[in-house]
C-alpha cells in the first residue's frame, strides 16, 4: 500500500504503464475467469488484511473488483483505513446501481490519473 513517487526498482515502461493503469488490463482475465469481479474491494495480499482491523468481515465479504469505490475516491491518495472503510461501506450499500456508478466514474478517473502512482 506504501507506494513510492519514485521507485527506482521500476523501468520506464512500467511508469508509463502504471501511470495509466494498463498493468490493470491483464486482471481482465481473472474477471473473465471468475476469480475476480468488476466493481468490488480491491485484492489484498494476507499480510495486509490486519490493518482492516474491524472491517475485514465486510472486505472478506465481497469478490475483489477490478475498480471500486476505493479507486474512484482518491486510490493512492488515501491511507489504509479510509480504503477499509469505503470497502465496508460498498459491501454495506452494494446495489447493481451502484456498481454501474462506480464503473463509469472508473473511466475518467483512470483517463486523468487521479490517485495513480
Amino acid at each position: 500500500m506504501d507506494k513510492r513517487g519514485y521507485d527506482p526498482r521500476i523501468t520506464r515502461i512500467g511508469r508509463f504503464l502504471r501511470r495509466w493503469s494498463l498493468d490493470e488490463v491483464p486482471q481482465l482475465f481473472n474477471v473473465l475467469r471468475g476469480d475476480m469481479s468488476l466493481i468490488g474491494p480491491r485484492p489484498v495480499v494476507k499480510a495486509e488484511t490486519h490493518l482492516y482491523k474491524h472491517l475485514l468481515p465486510f472486505y472478506l465479504a465481497a469478490t475483489p473488483g477490478l475498480s471500486g469505490l476505493w479507486q474512484v475516491s482518491g486510490r493512492s491518495n488515501l491511507d489504509y483505513e479510509a480504503r477499509a472503510r469505503l470497502d465496508a461501506t460498498y459491501v454495506q450499500t452494494w446495489s447493481l446501481k451502484a456498481d454501474f456508478k462506480i464503473l463509469v466514474r472508473t473511466v475518467p478517473t483512470v483517463l486523468r490519473r487521479i490517485g495513480a502512482r
